[in-house]
């Protein structure tokens, strides 16, 4: 028997990010009385042995692109087997959600394929969700004018050796007012200018896009076992409103018995680091 029934919010963040992003929107789920716990993914956050090169000022380049990452023969399945450890411990407690962001969505979806059994939820935040093969390497039948895609390639890190690893020099947004000013607009254009900078610095600089793999497919006897929502960001720059819109419909053909249940914020999308009293009256409206 479960001790509490009072559910217990488990965060998984996106691409280049770790269990900080989550600080805010935590504080303001405890004023409303409800527990989270944020993870940091393998070779993610503050126990990673991030390039010193990253935090050094100046930044040396040459230092920065040749330095190993610590996200070297790290694979979804990995991942994977690090969320289901946090979940198999807070299950003793009572029910769990679990909530994942942008690339995060990955995770969460191979998650709820591996234990659909430990899960009251799964919250999509602008995450994430595929549900068909083509869905990794074909086009997709969608207008998407994401502003990130360039931006991103315009802070890629050149000549990292690690597979799979792209390295994004996030802080030298901070000596190009102009760049900063494109990022934010992509990333967090409801927030200030001060609450962009301190996202900036709590984020990693690597990310392995090889967890764009088969696994992270939901399947209809895993995930569409759980109960899920996605929260549907209507001024997400990164993943467009356009984009989450085909990942609910397809996902939903998956699943037609247990249909996306979608809730809407008027939202950039690290909205719940911004804005995150907003996001904490929605999650907890979930349960």
């Amino acid at each position: 028997m479960r001790a509490d029934s009072r559910p217990t919010f488990v965060f998984v963040h996106g691409g280049s990010s770790n269990a900080r992003a989550w600080g805010p929107l935590q504080s303001e789920l405890a004023l409303l009385e409800h527990r989270s716990h944020a993870v940091d993914l393998p070779g993610h956050g503050d126990r990673a042995d991030h390039p010193a090169a990253y935090y050094r000022q100046p930044q040396d380049v040459t230092a920065l692109a040749a330095a190993p990452s610590p996200l070297r023969g790290v694979t979804l399945q990995d991942n994977v087997r690090h969320v289901v450890g946090t979940l198999r411990r807070l299950a003793e407690r009572g029910p769990v959600v679990l909530v994942g962001n942008s690339l995060g969505g990955l995770t969460i979806s191979a998650v709820a394929n591996a234990v659909p059994e430990l899960l009251d939820r799964v919250v999509y935040l602008s995450a994430l969700c595929l549900s068909d093969s083509a869905m990794l390497g074909e086009p997709w039948d969608v207008v998407d004018d994401n502003l990130l895609d360039a931006l991103a390639a315009r802070i890629t890190v050149p000549g990292v050796q690690d597979p799979g690893v792209a390295r994004l020099n996030w802080r030298s947004a901070h000596a190009d007012p102009a760049l900063f000013a494109e990022l934010k607009a992509a990333i967090m254009a409801d927030g200030t200018d001060h609450q962009f900078r301190l996202l900036l610095d709590s984020m990693d600089p690597d990310e392995n896009y090889s967890v764009l793999e088969p696994a992270a497919l939901v399947r209809a006897d895993g995930f569409g076992r759980v109960p899920h929502t996605y929260v549907r960001l209507s001024e997400d720059r990164s993943i467009t409103p356009a984009v989450q819109d085909y990942m609910i419909r397809k996902a939903d053909e998956l699943t037609p018995d247990n249909p996306f249940e979608v809730r809407a914020l008027a939202a950039s999308h690290v909205g719940y680091f911004s804005r995150p009293a907003v996001f904490a009256e929605l999650l907890a409206g979930l349960v």
